[in-house]
């Protein structure tokens, strides 16, 4: 410029496509929160808010980004590829995220093959979601643009916590020696939350007290998850030892419920992936977390913030396969030795700058 003041990068801009949900998933919170990060170079857009509105819209951006599964699209299915469709039509960048691919319902995957096949760039959660669409039939008409990123937490503790029945009832529980053995995110079957009651089964033969409260709702669905989970719950003779809370949509109360456990535990099928996003935000908040490793060597290799986790001991790693007794040992050793601080900030930043590199080139 003539006063001698720097010209701004021509940094290319990018519309985040959301849904208008009040209670929402993983997913749309990553979309939420990287359009707020990206600042000036990103917008926002409702999908389904109408045609018109969004064309003139996109003539302000190079491209759109849609991320999948957002659940509250599950009715809106055929607008991505509509919106995709024009959007390539117009000459612009079309950049999908996929957070999951192999788990959807193979409905959904149908549904989503159109979008995907208009894709610019991919740009996939995890080594293990890039290797499950690497071998579907639709990977050899898709775009041989892509990238892995790592998920940030969807989740800070706030600086004030705020009180709640559920939280009292741990503080209580805790007040008569109790250990308070935790589980934060969404109730589903291929999460396997029913076993953490299984640990819970094995700490208390040991003689240990223990009480276990699940930090989140139930995936509604058209199976009865919830009633074969309480009849799990019944049948192990814990009833008066669990809790669930439901959805927790004030982040203060949410946190409130962290401060009362003494060690989340999780254990997946196919052991920690770093799109669980859940392990991630109960790591960040300082408490202890017990889960069986990942089942590949590489599986945290673009994650710089999980390796920063393990390392100072938030994550307590046990093998991919191991059994119900090898948790209660991880679990009762994690209770009585803190994890190390983290420099929180500049690590989630640099996470941060990970994702923008890699969706936005």
């Amino acid at each position: 410029m003539r006063d001698g003041t720097a010209l701004p990068s021509m940094s290319k801009r990018y519309l985040i496509l959301l849904s208008s949900a009040a209670e929402t998933c993983g997913v749309e919170e990553f979309a939420r929160q990287f359009a707020r990060r990206l600042s000036v170079r990103g917008g926002t857009w409702v999908l389904g808010e109408g045609g018109a509105r969004f064309f003139a819209r996109l003539r302000d951006f190079d491209g759109i980004v849609l991320n999948f599964p957002i659940v509250a699209w599950k009715r809106r299915l055929v607008w991505p590829a509509l919106i995709a469709l024009a959007t390539r039509l117009m000459r612009k960048e079309v950049v999908v995220v996929l957070h999951e691919w192999t788990a959807l319902d193979w409905k959904r995957r149908v549904v989503l093959a159109p979008v995907v096949a208009l894709a610019t760039r991919i740009v996939f959660s995890a080594p293990e979601i890039a290797d499950e669409f690497r071998q579907s039939r639709l990977s050899s008409v898709a775009t041989g643009d892509r990238d892995l990123i790592p998920i940030p937490p969807n989740l800070l503790a706030p600086p004030d916590l705020q009180p709640s029945a559920v939280s009292e009832r741990l503080i209580a529980e805790r007040g008569r020696g109790r250990l308070i053995l935790g589980q934060f995110g969404s109730i589903y079957p291929k999460k396997q939350s029913k076993a953490v009651l299984h640990v819970a089964e094995r700490l208390i033969a040991r003689g240990h007290d223990v009480f276990v409260v699940f930090i989140g709702s139930f995936i509604k669905g058209n199976d009865d998850v919830e009633q074969d989970f309480f009849r799990t719950v019944q049948a192990a003779g814990l009833t008066d030892r669990v809790l669930v809370s439901g959805y927790v949509g004030d982040e203060r109360e949410l946190f409130a419920m962290f401060e009362a456990v003494d060690v989340f535990c999780y254990v997946f099928p196919e052991g920690l992936t770093s799109r669980r996003g859940s392990v991630l935000a109960a790591a960040l908040f300082g408490k202890p977390v017990v889960v069986n490793a990942p089942a590949r060597a590489d599986s945290l290799a673009h994650h710089a913030l999980y390796r920063r986790l393990i390392d100072a001991r938030a994550l307590r790693l046990v093998p991919t396969d191991a059994d119900d007794d090898g948790f209660a040992d991880a679990v009762w050793a994690a209770a009585t030795l803190a994890p190390e601080p983290v420099a929180l900030t500049a690590e989630i930043d640099a996470v941060w700058r990970d994702v923008e590199s890699a969706i936005c080139r």
